[in-house]
């Protein structure tokens, strides 16, 4: 520290005097020091520049720029005024000698100050014909603990990202920046936290404390915002918590004062789903372009479908696991990751369904991926429960038939007596997929411990057999009935029953084009089920007579008495569930949630809100098929007029 200072004002030789005396608020405080009595030549023989006298006893200033910096230099004289006002606090003063006699000491305080131009540089995204010259070589590079480092990886970052995308890294160069990048917020963190210790030494004692520029588009920022996986790795790295330290199932870590950890890890996150998924498994650029939308409500599964060469649920599922950590979490070993998930997609291919087959799953994992960091969701959850939430989500209809369970109970299937006519389905896709747990080669669970697989084996159980509609009208009754008591508490395993099964008949509400495509399928799955019920004349189940079906009615019944009531439910669920942490974060954090929407000014504008863009794709379907529906009304009516005209005509 004493040889930074020192060459520190060295350095000022070559820089530039400035006698103005006015400090600026902006500054940011570097070095903080005792200086010797003699003053003038305090911390090296660099000449005097030039300096504003002041009245005996009022602190002598001026300013020095290098290197891009304005340094404002005070040297207040001992048991003068000392430092400005916004200086960090003098430490203790050292004890007496022996002697008994106390050294007259003054103060040296040089605070550091970005110019306009280096700042606008600083903080302006890089161009590309920068990024073009930039040499990741590793070698020459500045000392981690210094002002440049962090603009050099701030940069490197970006260009990695870019790589990244292009696919034109190597691991090895990819490791050594990252690393580096990774020493760099270390020596940020270190030096922004880290006590001011004083050398109890007769030459100058010198405290450092440096901060990070405030003004990026990161300065603002939740703690809840940094992904679980992340989060763990900043605790373990900057806030020295072992990482394999046991924590209780609902401690997340936090980090008050940190805000150099959180920035930083925000900024990592940009990269690290990446850079996990290209060391873990090969995702193809196609794959990852359509995964740039997976945080969008209305995100396009048919995409993902056709980039990943028919397999989405391999490359969704491996990528939400991933990304909310729990590979790490839970030391899923990928290769056991990846056959799992192929052998659940080829149980949805199983029996070539139009509708129920391995798009539907990862598109109801999306949904619920949605529901879980967009509103806020998983801030509310361990990690075994938002574990547990992803695979149900995954499998929730694993081995599907494609057709209903009523068409079971009343055909006599063996799958029905198995389960004796009860969620004859939903038993199914959980025995189904734990049973494929018990194959070694797919076993995602083998490093749980026995309580986490009780636990898990429950939480999933009970989520897809709260997908079985005949359970649809008396959970939506339950759940109201709880949110009109004066202080409701909701159960986890009923609220994240209540999430998946909302996702899972949640098509309606997305994107027009979206849910007119999966309208299009279900139909035809309920046709081919209706040919089979009249090969085995029974009766036709609704919807599913192909001459006899109004299609814009049974969808406009399907949104009025069903998906709408049940989203909002489910929203005022989230919403009460959520206030309380919205509240608490708001109190100790500044307020930037991404999913959060204050609505309704005047005596509801404190009441916590979750942004709802179903609403507007429920009502913008709805007047669809409402105009379909006059259309086809029309349609009929000018049929059976000429229809019974032909017939007139015959009998005449």
């Amino acid at each position: 520290m004493m040889r930074r200072g020192k060459a520190l004002l060295e350095g000022s030789r070559q820089g530039s005097v400035d006698g103005n005396s006015n400090v600026s608020n902006d500054k940011e405080l570097v070095h903080k020091c005792h200086s010797d009595p003699g003053g003038g030549m305090a911390l090296g023989a660099a000449p005097r520049p030039h300096r504003h006298r002041s009245a005996s006893g009022a602190p002598r200033k001026c300013v020095l720029t290098l290197d891009g910096y304005s340094y404002v230099i005070v040297a207040s004289p001992p048991g003068g005024a000392g430092a400005p006002r916004e200086e960090a606090p003098r430490p203790p003063p050292p004890p007496a000698p022996r002697n008994g006699t106390s050294p007259k000491q003054g103060a040296l305080t040089i605070v550091r100050r970005s110019s306009s131009r280096n700042k606008s540089e600083s903080c302006s995204t890089p161009t590309d014909e920068q990024l073009d010259q930039l040499d990741l070589d590793t070698e020459h590079l500045p000392a981690v603990d210094t002002p440049d480092a962090c603009d050099k990886a701030a940069l490197r970052l970006r260009y990695l990202l870019r790589q990244l995308n292009r696919g034109e890294i190597s691991a090895e160069t990819l490791q050594k920046n990252l690393q580096y990048a990774a020493k760099v917020l270390e020596a940020v963190y270190i030096d922004e936290t880290k006590p001011a210790v004083a050398r109890q030494q007769s030459a100058p004692t010198l405290v450092f404390r440096r901060l990070a520029d405030e003004d990026d588009e990161l300065s603002e920022v939740q703690p809840d915002a940094v992904p679980p996986e992340v989060r763990e790795w900043l605790a373990s790295t900057f806030t020295r918590q072992l990482a394999t330290s046991k924590r209780k199932s609902d401690e997340k870590p936090k980090f008050r004062s940190v805000a150099h950890a959180i920035r930083a890890g925000i900024f990592v996150d940009r990269i690290y789903r990446r850079v996990t998924s290209t060391a873990l498994m090969q995702f193809p650029q196609d794959v990852v372009r359509v995964l740039k939308t997976l945080d969008e409500w209305s995100f396009d599964v048919f995409a993902l479908h056709d980039a990943a060469s028919g397999a989405p649920v391999k490359y969704l599922g491996y990528e939400l696991l991933n990304r909310y950590g729990m590979i790490h979490k839970f030391k899923v070993p990928p290769t056991i990751l990846e056959n799992f998930l192929s052998r659940i997609e080829e149980g949805y291919c199983k029996f070539h369904n139009p509708y129920h087959n391995n798009l539907h799953a990862a598109d109801v994992a999306q949904t619920v991926h949605y529901m879980l960091c967009q509103t806020g969701l998983m801030n509310w959850l361990s990690d075994l429960e938002i574990f547990a939430t992803l695979v149900a989500a995954v499998i929730h209809d694993f081995e599907h038939t494609g057709t209903t369970n009523n068409f079971h109970v009343m055909s006599g299937t063996d799958t029905a007596l198995l389960y004796n006519d009860r969620a004859v389905l939903e038993n199914h896709h959980i025995s189904a997929a734990f049973r494929l747990m018990r194959d070694e080669e797919c076993n995602i669970l083998q490093n749980l411990s026995r309580d986490e697989f009780r636990e898990f084996r429950t939480l999933v159980i009970d989520m897809v057999l709260a997908t079985d509609m005949s359970f649809h009208f008396q959970q939506l009754k339950n759940m109201r009935s709880l949110l009109t008591l004066a202080e409701p508490t909701v159960d986890k395993s009923k609220a994240v029953s209540l999430v998946l099964h909302c996702c899972d008949i949640s098509h309606p509400a997305k994107r027009w084009d979206l849910h007119h495509r999966w309208t299009m399928s279900l139909l035809d799955e309920f046709f081919l089920q209706g040919d089979k019920e009249r090969d085995l004349g029974l009766p036709f189940s609704p919807l599913c007579d192909r001459n006899n079906t109004l299609v814009a009615e049974s969808q406009i019944g399907f949104i009025e008495f069903i998906v709408e009531p049940s989203m909002g439910v489910c929203a005022d669920m989230l919403e009460c569930i959520l206030g309380p942490l919205h509240s608490s974060a708001k109190n100790s954090t500044s307020t930037t949630a991404n999913a959060i929407n204050e609505e309704n000014a005047g005596s509801e504008s404190s009441k916590f809100k979750i942004r709802k863009p179903w609403v507007a794709c429920l009502s913008d379907n709805k007047k669809i098929w409402k105009e379909q529906a006059t259309k086809d009304a029309e349609a009929r009516a000018k049929q059976e007029e000429e229809t019974n005209s032909a017939a007139a005509e015959t009998e005449e």
